[in-house]
């Protein structure tokens, strides 16, 4: 007999909360200065990566519900080191990558960081998945997709973070993520994808629950499989129509 919908629904639900919940142990553990001083390639890391103005360290703030575990740089783009957290243990471990795409940042300072982010995400063994924080409001610049085709050489699983989506109204953001998951498609790249804004804390329990996957938390003994973008893809169409007559975000 198949399972209920609504059963279903609820257990990505209890899934979701559960790895939230976990993820909020989250304590920092070291800084390393290149990718060659990274700690022992053991266990499983999720890392975040993004220009240095997706509000990287907002969403990581706002996930593990603590104000100044990921601090950002005054000056965006500077920071080079590569910080590492515990969670929970130091078998599961969060990665907060550095910022790239800054045009202030020298040229030779940012080949570097290429060479370096190409070599982490290719051959991390470690690395169970890649969290890729993008403005949606100009999505999917050319380093963005340049981490994706790498991720993609590596066969790492991405999730993209349309971040900030605070900033535009109901029906714009939903046509973002419709026309950022078609440039994904022609791309020939499978990420999951979705909604995210910090400031009201929208999307944590989805960006939990992939986490929660890749760190291979369990809910009642059995790991709980893909959460429900795929589904939620599927209609994506139909709620386009729903625009300006939704509830709007706040500027």
């Amino acid at each position: 007999m198949s399972t209920p919908f609504k059963d279903v629904a609820a257990e990505h639900a209890a899934f979701n909360t559960k790895a939230r919940q976990r993820i909020q142990q989250t304590e920092f553990m070291t800084s390393a200065p290149t990718f060659r001083l990274c700690p022992p390639d053991a266990g499983l890391e999720v890392a975040f990566a993004g220009r240095s103005n997706a509000g990287k360290s907002s969403a990581i703030n706002a996930l593990t519900n603590q104000r100044q575990l990921a601090r950002s740089s005054k000056t965006p783009g500077r920071t080079q080191m590569i910080n590492f957290f515990n969670i929970g243990d130091t078998d599961r471990r969060l990665v907060d990558l550095p910022g790239y795409g800054y045009a202030a940042v020298p040229l030779e300072m940012k080949k570097e960081w290429q060479v370096e982010l190409e070599e982490y995400l290719v051959s991390r063994s470690s690395l169970a998945g890649l969290v890729l924080m993008t403005d949606i409001r100009h999505p999917l610049k050319f380093f963005d997709e340049q981490m994706l085709f790498w991720a993609k050489a590596g066969e790492l699983p991405v999730h993209i973070l349309l971040t900030k989506a605070d900033k535009l109204k109901y029906g714009a953001s939903k046509n973002a993520l419709l026309n950022t998951r078609q440039a994904l498609k022609k791309l020939g790249l499978d990420c999951t994808i979705q909604l995210f804004s910090a400031l009201r804390k929208e999307g944590l329990d989805e960006l939990a629950g992939v986490m929660g996957n890749w760190y291979e938390y369990k809910l009642d003994d059995e790991k709980v499989n893909k959460t429900s973008f795929d589904e939620q893809a599927s209609t994506e169409q139909d709620s386009i129509a729903q625009t300006d007559d939704e509830p709007k975000d706040a500027k």
